[in-house]
């Protein structure tokens, strides 16, 4: 057993560096000095700062619980913007009879109050449970009393049954930290995957077995000090991926025999298929044969075959909004009510291209929100959603039957997150996936002058592919939120907006505009922007500091502005605007700007072309160039003046 441990973890050895004997789990006694620190020393500011930060987990070796104990200090400078600070949350899993149990908790705020510290308790008053999901609930605690210059203190003891998954820890957040540390107990039986990500090394390390809680502990202990708060960047799709994290999952048991469990994907793979929720769906072949469409056997090109199923299965089944790998209620209900998650309506689909002679299998997948797959440690939690993957002879192609606008390799935006996991029945196969179809977004302004000085004529906004589900995805968690985006980012009055998919799966939305501040009048000139207010006001490449890391868009994209303005009876442009294109060496990132007077209107044409979902950060100052290029296109001005 120790040697299989040793091979799960040696490469630890070379990541971290030795440090010096350090005491970890021993939190300071609290100091009065803290609440007189008048900012942070690390960021003068930030409106909060860890003063102390312990997570530690712990195997029980006599009921094979796993305890969770959390202990925060925080120093509140500006309470106003550390509202995220102010209120405590504690999720608690539960899955069948097995839940967690939350025990030991203890929360004050302390301030100073004529020259002494002053403790105030988190009362029952402050205290409440929300359900959040069939498996979450979340016990909720407001500190009371907080003002600028408090320090908030927590801790607390959660119990769970749940051990084969250590959560996952940040320890590079938006909040500086004086000292953060992270303890992992388990028992030399119990031999965990360490799934360590980020640049961060620790000053204080212990990785070693040692005699604790009475028998023989593999104890892992990381101290890290003066942690800066996390540099976000524009255009990353989850910031996560590159924060310093920590998580575990189980690699194996060794109670008088071996047991593996994540030691390598191909377990992983095999477990999977011996579970009833996944494995055991997958094998109800009569449930595929028996809800086969009947048009399916007429069908002979596999690539059509495989395109009418899949249109079969996500027109007829609606996604309750439900990740994960597993089923929840089965296959079998989910045919009765037409309702299922993201497992039971792919998986299903999966048994239908199988059923009809088509290669296919399930590809377990990270969505983005949840963070990339670690290819170099074998971990099931890593995975959170599973799609479908069917091979033909000119290569793999992927469905995802949740989202109705989706097609063949045109998946959800969340999908797009750089790999995933193909689970066939005789192997396991990492596949690198990309986006390669380009999404389009035309923004159409077709406008006139009033005899008032006003403005108004009808604005369409339509998107195509990824785009188009982006815009989907919004418009139904609140259409009217979605709508009222519109006179928020345009500052413009739009009237009867009608928003909606159309037949090619494109999503449109139509509208009235008008106003009164698109144009400025000098003695007889009129002046005004052509592009009205679909002008680049700023350049969202703006960083000044080198770029860190990749450029994400999820998907290469062409967006096209096109205004037609009609030039008022007896008016004529005194100056045309200028006309423009810049493209890189490479052809990889394109704009244009293009007016052209045909008759009596005026027409704009801006364009802008990138042909890659994602680019190293070498292409920032490229990106930089051209978006400042047509920033300046975008901001010219025209003067009409009466013939």
């Amino acid at each position: 057993m120790k040697k299989i441990v040793f091979i799960a973890f040696c490469s630890m050895q070379f990541i971290f560096v030795e440090a010096q004997k350090h005491k970890f789990l021993d939190p300071p006694k609290f100091n009065d000095a803290d609440l007189s620190k008048q900012k942070s020393t690390l960021d003068e500011n930030a409106p909060a700062e860890i003063l102390y930060k312990s997570l530690h987990f712990s195997m029980d070796y006599a009921t094979g619980n796993l305890i969770k104990s959390t202990f925060y200090r925080v120093k509140i400078y500006d309470k106003d913007k550390a509202e995220d600070w102010l209120n405590l949350e504690i999720p608690l899993y539960q899955n069948g009879g097995d839940q967690e149990s939350l025990s030991k908790i203890k929360a004050y705020t302390y301030n100073l109050e004529n020259g002494a510290a002053v403790a105030t308790k988190v009362d029952k008053s402050s205290k409440y449970k929300s359900k959040e999901s069939k498996y979450i609930s979340i016990n909720k605690f407001a500190f009371p009393n907080v003002k600028n210059g408090s320090v908030i203190e927590y801790q607390y003891e959660v119990i769970s049954p749940f051990g084969f998954s250590v959560p996952e820890i940040l320890i590079e957040t938006d909040t500086p930290s004086l000292y953060t540390e992270y303890v992992l107990d388990s028992p030399s039986s119990v031999a965990y995957n360490l799934n360590y990500t980020g640049s961060l090394l620790p000053k204080y390390k212990e990785v070693d077995e040692r005699l604790l809680y009475g028998t023989n502990y593999r104890t892992y202990r990381f101290g890290y000090e003066n942690i800066k708060a996390f540099k976000t960047e524009k255009f990353v799709n989850n910031d996560r991926n590159y924060r310093t994290k920590i998580g575990a999952e189980l690699h194996s048991t060794n109670f008088r025999e071996l047991k593996l469990y994540s030691s390598s994907w191909e377990q992983i793979k095999d477990r999977m298929y011996e579970r009833e929720d996944f494995g055991g769906e997958l094998k109800k072949t009569r449930l595929a044969k028996e809800n086969m469409p009947a048009n399916i056997a007429g069908i002979s090109n596999e690539l059509d075959k495989a395109d009418a199923i899949f249109s079969y299965v996500k027109n007829t089944f609606t996604w309750n909004r439900d990740a994960g790998l597993y089923t929840d209620e089965g296959i079998k209900k989910m045919l009765e009510t037409k309702i299922g998650n993201a497992a039971e309506i792919n998986l299903f689909l999966v048994m239908l291209l199988r059923e009809a002679g088509i290669k296919a299998d399930p590809l377990a997948i990270s969505t983005i929100n949840n963070g990339l797959i670690n290819l170099a440690s074998p971990n099931v939690s890593n995975m959170n959603f599973v799609i479908a993957a069917i091979q033909t002879k000119d290569g793999y192609h992927l469905y995802d039957a949740t989202v109705k606008q989706s097609s063949i390799d045109q998946l959800p935006p969340r999908d797009w997150n750089q790999f995933g996991i193909l689970l066939s029945k005789e192997k396991v196969q990492q596949l690198t996936m990309s986006n390669a179809k380009t999404s389009f977004t035309y923004l159409t302004a077709t406008a006139k002058i009033n005899d008032d000085g006003s403005i108004s004529g009808n604005y369409s906004d339509r998107d195509t592919g990824t785009y188009a589900m982006f815009a989907k995805e919004s418009y139904d968690d609140n259409a009217d939120k979605y709508k009222k985006q519109y006179k928020e980012n345009f500052s413009i009055d739009f009237t009867d907006i009608d928003s909606k998919v159309i037949e090619n799966g494109d999503f449109e939305s139509t509208m009235k505009f008008s106003s009164e501040n698109l144009i400025d009048k000098v003695g007889k000139k009129i002046i005004i922007n052509p592009m009205l207010f679909l002008n680049k006001n700023s350049n969202e490449f703006d960083q000044t500091e080198e770029r860190k890391y990749m450029i994400d868009f999820i998907t290469p994209f062409t967006r096209v502005k096109k205004i037609v303005l009609q030039i008022p009876e007896g008016y004529a442009i005194e100056e045309m605007p200028k006309n423009k294109k810049i493209v890189t060496e490479d052809k990889e990132i394109e704009y244009s700007y293009i007016a052209e007077q045909k008759g009596n209107t005026l027409e704009v044409i801006s364009t802008t072309k990138v042909l890659s979902p994602n680019y190293p950060k070498e292409y920032y100052p490229a990106f930089k160039q051209i978006w400042g290029v047509a920033s300046k296109q975008e901001n010219q001005v025209i003067s009409l003046v009466k013939k």
